[in-house]
């Protein structure tokens, strides 16, 4: 497996975007959609914010 690769899955494990470490030894296998959906979600929910404007 290329480094770059590696790389982006050992940062996605760090970050806890994936909990498994077995993913990285699947990096090039075909992800179902319902992952790649709930990776996203999770990475959205840590975008909002917990505040409210005052506008």
């Amino acid at each position: 497996m290329e480094a770059w690769k590696q790389l982006i899955g050992e940062k996605a494990l760090e970050k806890g975007i994936i909990n498994d470490p077995q993913w990285l030894g699947k990096l090039d296998e075909p992800m179902p959609v319902w992952v790649v959906l709930e990776l996203i979600l999770k990475c959205m929910e840590r975008m909002e914010s917990d505040y409210s404007s005052y506008d």
